[in-house]
């Protein structure tokens, strides 16, 4: 068995927990330490997880066992906290987005490819039973020839429930950059790259009461569209129509459905590594459920973190990628552009 990479973790917040756990379990992984800007809640998850805290991120980038940093900073943080980090010698795999600007992404990934690291980003719940499930009905034809997709992601933001909300308003954020990774990975990972995009953009709030946690009762001033539309083209010429909002109360909409020339597929959400997939083939009368293929079906955030560090040890490339990352970083991108200039952008540069 070759050497468990080491890893170190950069950001202590909610999301690192799952992060963690998962990786605690890891045949390929090794946590070797954290570090945040809070250095007492470093040490409390370091603690929790029986792993060193660092006093700072550059005592964790100074470590000769971390190859590899786990970036679970706030999305403004992203692109710099990764830069030093490949400037340090270490290789990267960030949380979504991969960094709040096409530009800044860009400069990752080529300081990366000048340093021969490796990049890789979230989300990696494509690579979960259902998604994977999908990937092949659509990959082998089942539907025949896609034709469309749509994707909707409908809520009423953060501030009702979770403890620092004030980030999810700012730019980077937002409900495209903040949950559109998930949908937007899906669709090219099922789909292939997106080739232009339409878009309108809205913000109800400019103002946001926080009503849970230690924040409660101020108030977040909004610096992003807070209700996203588009319709994205793909270079093998499908067409999605899209929908991201944190100004629904409610709604009924689908997660995901690609439409084939044979048939349509119902996705399962696509923040979720389960399923369930059913698929309606023209003539039938009823949905079936798809038994699901290979992979988790459970919460495995770190997936694509794993398949990164084999790759790191000689394996084949994985999957979780900075080029993807960066695709979906400049789509994103290029649907605000859209929205808020009333035309059509190219994306692929």
């Amino acid at each position: 068995m070759q050497r468990k990479v080491g890893v170190g973790v950069v950001g202590c917040g909610t999301i690192s927990d799952v992060y963690l756990r998962n990786l605690g379990r890891s045949e390929s992984v090794r946590v070797i330490a954290v570090a945040d800007l809070d250095e007492e809640r470093a040490r409390q998850k370091a603690a929790q997880h029986s792993v060193v805290a660092a006093s700072s991120v550059a005592e964790l980038l100074a470590m000769p066992d971390v190859e590899l940093v786990l970036n679970l900073t706030v999305p403004h943080a992203h692109a710099d906290v990764a830069l030093h980090a490949l400037r340090a010698g270490k290789s990267v795999y960030s949380e979504k987005p991969l960094a709040t600007t096409f530009a800044d992404g860009a400069l990752v990934l080529e300081e990366a490819a000048r340093r021969g690291l490796h990049v890789g980003c979230a989300p990696d719940t494509f690579l979960g039973a259902g998604q994977e499930t999908c990937r092949a009905l659509v990959s082998s034809g089942t539907i025949g020839r896609a034709v469309g997709a749509v994707a909707f992601m409908a809520n009423h933001g953060m501030e009702h429930w979770h403890a620092s909300p004030e980030f999810f308003y700012q730019p980077g954020a937002g409900p495209l950059f903040d949950i559109g990774p998930y949908y937007l990975t899906a669709l090219v990972n099922l789909l292939g790259p997106v080739s232009k995009v339409a878009g309108a953009v809205n913000t109800a709030q400019t103002e946001r009461p926080i009503t849970s946690g230690p924040a409660s009762g101020r108030t977040i001033k909004v610096g992003t569209p807070t209700h996203v539309s588009a319709l994205l083209t793909f270079a093998s010429g499908a067409v999605a129509t899209l929908l991201f909002s944190f100004d629904v109360w409610a709604s009924q909409l689908p997660r995901m459905e690609v439409y084939g020339t044979l048939g349509t597929l119902s996705v399962p959400d696509p923040n979720t590594f389960g399923g369930p997939v059913r698929l309606k083939l023209a003539g039938e009368e009823a949905w079936s459920e798809v038994p699901l293929v290979g992979g988790p079906h459970e919460n495995s955030r770190g997936l694509g973190l794993e398949d990164m560090a084999v790759a790191m040890r000689g394996g084949k490339p994985h999957r979780a990628s900075g080029e993807l990352a960066l695709h979906v970083l400049e789509t994103m991108e290029a649907i605000l552009v859209a929205g808020r200039e009333s035309r059509v952008v190219a994306v692929g540069r």
